[in-house]
This record gives C-alpha cells, structure tokens and sequence, in this order.
C-alpha cells in the first residue's frame, strides 16, 4: 500500500518539475528579449521570485480550492477563495520581492507596505496577471493529468473485474466438465468393463489439458483440438457403433482461443444429443485464417430437446465469450427436430 502511494506522488512530482521548468524558461526567454537595460541575473532573480509563488498559488488553487471546494459542489467557498487566494499571494510575491530580492541588486527607495496594498493596478498587471495564466495553465494540465490517470485506473479496475469474473467461470466450467466425464467413464464401467482401462488413460490426457492449459488466458486452438480427439476417443468406446463423428478441419493459421470453448460444446453435443433410437451423430467443422476462426458443431436431436433450456456448459460458453470478447464474437444457435447447431465466430488473436 505504501509503494502504491509512493508512486503517484513521485509521478506528480515529475510532471509539476517538467512543467514549471519548461515555464520558467520561457518566461525567461520571453523577458530576455522584451526587456531593455537589466541584467540577465536581475531578470533570473525576478522570474525566480514570480515563479515560487505561481507554483505556490496553482497548487493551492488547484489542491484546496477546486480539489476541496469545487469537486465538492461548495462553489460559494470556491468564487470566494479564489480571488482571496490570488490577492494575498501576490501581494506577498510584491512584499518578497521589494524587501527580500531587490535590496541585493538595487538601491532604491522601497515601497511602503500600504502602497503595496492598494495598488492594484500594478499588482494587476505585474502579479495578479502572471499568477492567473500560470494558474490556469497549470490547472489545465493536471486536469489533462488526471482525466488520464482516471482512465487508466477504469481499464485497470475493469481488466481485474473480468479477470476475476474468468476466474469464477472456470471454477464452474473445469468441475462441470470433469464431472460429465467422470460419469460417462462409471457408466462405461458397468456396460463395458473390458474398456475401462483404456477410458481412465483417455481421462488422464484430457485432465492434464484441463488442470494445465485451463487456467491459461488462452490457448492454441491445436492443442485444444488435440484435446478434444482425446475425448472424442473416450466417448467412441461408450457408444460404440451409436456414434457417427465427422470432422472437417482446415488450419490454415495458428489462431488462439480461451481454452476449454470448443471442448466444452463438443461435451454439450455428447450430453444433449442423440436420438430416441440410441444412435448419436456429430458434424464438427473448423476453419482458421489470419483474421478469424469460425467454429461450428452439430449434433443429432429430438424434439423434447428443441424445447429444452440451455445447460450450464453452454450457459458458461456464452458468458466466457463475453468476457474475453466483449462484443467482437458471433454465436449462433440453431435447433429443430432433427439437429442442433452451434456456430462460433472470434478473432484469430486476442489481447
């Protein structure tokens, strides 16, 4: 916590030392070239004296009268300091200078403190006008400063909202999953005993995609394709000849997904397909390119399903691509007595 406020502070402090420096030198610049008969250390010392108290009145406008008064919606304490404000720096500023700075250069007669006070066309245009511009110029840019550091403090809250919003996800996504596979292996125990062993070999290779490769942002949609022969494996030795898988798969760039998104559909048509006479039949089709993937599985049905509601496997597929894609993504979802269908569209790379 201490590192984090350390930080801001010392980039504050950065941005105001570039800042007045870059304003000192050209007021300097500025006064060299307007200014006729006084030496360049007399026209340093003068601008150095305004400068301390322009740095002072802009912070003390900007860090207590707009930060504590206008922010606050207090605009009667916020028109009143202001001009309060300005008035008392700059007649300290023209105090400073006439008793403090002047009497190492000049030997003239000082001003006496009531002149000081009440002449305000001079401190208008020597002090009061200086103290403004470089007030309102600084004013200006901390807000620029600060419209940029809200900003990033939304993208950031936003990234580690969704990023804990993936994290939920998966923590629901991964044991679903596991689940649905775990009973397709105990269901095939008890039918086919002799292929257990083979199932339980098929399970370890998808459990190290899915503890490994899962909790990763994203994955290439090779290895999540490897993955998902692996399954489709598994899921071979349940239904024997009931299952018909076509596949269709053109790689023709290496594009990247959030793992677990095709695999948890391929689960989904396995779980909710079929029809009434045990026999099971899936058309799987990918195409990658340089600028998309485009994904689509179909899966053999009857009508009690057509009416059924989504399940959670498909539920968290939609949210996943919410969260990784914002709105940058087609779903498409088809059903009728026959056939379901699912069609999924994402950019080739993601940031």
């Amino acid at each position: 916590m201490e590192e984090k406020t350390k930080n801001p502070l010392r980039s504050v402090i950065s941005y105001q030392a570039v800042f007045w420096i870059a304003l000192f030198l050209f007021g300097l610049t500025q006064a060299y070239s307007n200014t006729i008969g006084v030496s360049l250390k007399e026209i340093i010392i003068y601008n150095a004296c305004h400068l301390l108290f322009q740095i002072t009145s802009a912070n003390l406008i900007y860090y207590y009268c707009i930060i504590h008064f206008f922010d606050r919606k207090r605009y009667v304490f916020f028109c009143i300091s202001i001009p309060l404000f300005i008035y008392i720096l700059a007649v300290i500023n023209r105090i400073f200078i006439v008793y403090a700075a002047e009497p190492f250069f000049i030997n003239e007669p000082q001003d006496h403190i009531i002149d000081i006070l009440t002449d305000l066309d001079y401190l208008l245009t020597h002090y009061i006008f200086p103290i403004v511009t470089s007030s309102f110029i600084f004013v200006c840019f901390m807000h620029i400063l600060r419209y940029k550091n809200e900003k990033q403090d939304r993208i950031q809250l936003q990234k580690e909202k969704t990023e804990l919003e993936l994290k939920v996800l998966k923590s629901r996504l991964n044991p679903h999953f596991l689940f649905n596979t775990l009973n397709n292996i105990y269901s095939l125990s008890i039918n086919h005993p002799e292929r257990t062993p083979k199932s339980i070999a098929g399970l370890a290779d998808i459990l190290d995609y899915v503890i490994y490769k899962g909790p990763q942002k994203m994955v290439r949609i090779a290895d999540e394709i490897t993955t998902i022969n692996h399954y489709i494996e598994l899921e071979e030795l349940r239904y024997g000849s009931h299952l018909k898988v076509s596949r269709s798969i053109q790689l023709s760039s290496e594009n990247w997904i959030p793992p677990l998104l095709y695999l948890s559909l391929i689960e989904n048509a396995f779980k909710h397909g079929g029809r009434m006479d045990g026999d099971l039949s899936i058309r799987i089709e990918l195409n990658t390119n340089e600028v998309q993937s485009i994904f689509s599985i179909k899966n053999s049905s009857f009508k009690k399903e057509v009416t059924s509601k989504p399940g959670i496997g498909l539920l968290n597929v939609k949210e996943q691509l919410k969260l990784y894609y914002d709105t940058n993504f087609e779903l498409t979802i088809h059903s009728d007595e026959d056939w379901f269908s699912v069609e999924i569209i994402t950019p080739a790379k993601h940031d």
